[in-house]
């Protein structure tokens, strides 16, 4: 069978199963008219922010197809606009799921700890097997529908990061403003508790938690996704090898259909919530690299005449790897459990300056093992399989998305449904239920952060090389001023952008403050 349509196949497997979950979803009690009045404004305003995003998004979707159409090709364009398309329904799919579970999870929340667990965990799994479902089928179907022609399917990736762009960046401008406006402002200023009914900014607050860290995430990591994939097969293709070109999107679905089988063993044991995550993604990884092996000794997977299935195999468990380092590395330093947090908590004692320094310190010390991780993981999948092995081991660590955003988007219903709780004056002991959920979901949301970065280096690095090989760029001379100039403005250019950013929060959450 072709390669191209079993990835289709499991693309649409994983799309049909989000369907389910949100069925399943939609049919579990909203509770009192009070939390779905709550639920109904956040809601609204969800959709209201998306409807005003992608209104002003169209505009340069439509300048920019004609563009592709007329200097590129049909098909670029086509694949351009099937990959705006899919991004952005992939992020509205997660996000309208996310605003309805919230409530579920809240009203479930009375009946134990379990039950709201459980109904968390499987609206967030309706944003990652769609997202993973759609990015699989737009791939997959493009390439056949292109008569495996890689270079119009290279659009695809285009539309897909220009969606990312924009969700990322105006949901987490909105996010943090409200995050600022609402919280922080609220509490430390005028002493209102989190969600808090007499603050006017709550359901801002709980409207940017669904915009940024469902919407926003999605796309992001379904731009990586795609990305990262398309990279491993342009590199593949300067191989002048079918089998390595059509390899990636092969370990992609396979990684999809471990992530599919992996949601049905995150089971909570007690209160121990992040135990039942690391279990399922546990089973994740051991599937993804049995369903690898089984693949790489096919009789049909002959096509070793560079590398041997031992080196196909070692560097797709160094991009696994990398992932479940990524979450006990994020977790580490974001769990109050531990001492970084517990530090910053200490600091905090002797009032906000403070806080700050340690927390910054803290911050920045973070970066050290994930860089670290990542250096070690090029290293080794380069040593294993030349520059092919770090496309191959970015698309194996990304082939888990389904299973990380589920637990990911797992975070804002979980704050979201703590906020309806506060908000409705629930009982003390419901409001322990939420709120130990909530902890955790601070953690999953910062280790999805975490492995979409990670992602994005190993799949920045693989395009740079897809890159190089086409213009036939054999070296770089750091002695050259070109060159020197533009690594000076490249390492220039997240400074200014983040400046921007964070300008752009200031500007919002004063306004939301005044």
């Amino acid at each position: 069978m072709e390669v191209w349509l079993i990835s289709f196949g499991i693309g649409l497997i994983a799309f049909l199963y989000s369907l389910i979950i949100a069925y399943y979803v939609d049919k579990q009690s909203a509770g009192t008219k009070e939390m779905k009045e709550i639920a109904k404004a956040i809601s609204d305003g969800a959709n209201a922010f998306l409807f005003r995003q992608y209104k002003t998004l169209i505009w340069v979707v439509i300048v920019l197809l004609a563009l592709i159409w007329y200097f590129v090709s049909l098909g670029t364009a086509i694949a351009f606009l099937v990959g705006v398309f899919a991004s952005a329904l992939a992020g509205y799919i997660g996000m309208s799921v996310a605003v309805k579970t919230n409530v579920r999870v809240a009203n479930k929340a009375k009946k134990g700890l379990s039950e709201a667990f459980g109904l968390a965990f499987r609206g967030g799994s309706v944003t990652g097997m769609a997202l993973t479902g759609l990015g699989l089928m737009g791939l997959a179907g493009l390439y056949a529908y292109f008569n495996k022609d890689l270079v119009p399917v290279i659009g695809f990736g285009f539309g897909a990061s220009l969606i990312s762009m924009f969700a990322r960046v105006g949901g987490g401008i909105y996010t943090k403003a409200a995050d600022v406006g609402a919280d922080l402002v609220g509490k430390i200023e005028k002493k209102i508790p989190e969600d808090d009914p007499r603050n006017p900014a709550v359901i801002a607050d709980n409207v940017g938690d669904n915009v940024g860290d469902c919407a926003g995430m999605a796309a992001d990591v379904f731009e990586s996704f795609v990305v990262t994939i398309i990279a491993g097969m342009l590199l593949g293709l300067t191989l002048k090898s079918t089998w390595l070109i059509e390899l990636p999107l092969m370990i992609a679905g396979l990684g999809v259909l471990a992530s599919i089988i992996g949601t049905f063993f995150v089971r909570l044991k007690g209160k121990n919530v992040m135990g039942a995550f690391y279990l399922g993604l546990s089973v994740v990884v051991v599937l993804m690299l049995i369903f690898a092996y089984w693949y790489l000794t096919l009789p049909t997977s002959t096509s070793f005449e560079l590398f041997t299935p031992l080196s196909y195999l070692s560097v797709i468990f160094v991009g696994v790897l990398v992932t479940l380092l990524m979450f006990v590395i994020t977790e580490y330093y974001t769990d109050y459990k531990y001492n970084p947090v517990k530090s910053i908590s200490k600091a905090s004692e002797a009032g906000a300056a403070t806080n700050l320094i340690k927390g910054v310190a803290v911050g920045m010390r973070s970066t050290a093992w994930p860089v670290i991780v990542v250096s070690t993981a090029i290293a080794l999948s380069y040593y294993a399989l030349g520059i092919y092995g770090v496309a191959l081991a970015a698309v194996s660590m990304l082939s888990l998305s389904g299973i990380v955003i589920s637990i990911d988007t797992y975070g804002p219903i979980s704050d979201n449904a703590g906020g309806i709780i506060e908000m409705t004056n629930g009982s003390k002991k419901t409001k322990e239920v939420t709120d130990l959920l909530d902890a955790v979901g601070n953690t999953t949301k910062a280790t999805t952060k975490g492995f979409a970065i990670a992602g994005a280096a190993l799949g920045a690095l693989a395009l740079f090389v897809a890159y190089a090989e086409e213009v036939h760029l054999t070296t770089i001379n750091l002695l050259s001023a070109p060159v020197a100039i533009g690594l000076l403005i490249g390492a220039l250019m997240p400074f200014v952008f983040a400046s921007y950013l964070m300008d752009a929060v200031g500007k919002s959450a004063y306004k939301i403050v005044d």
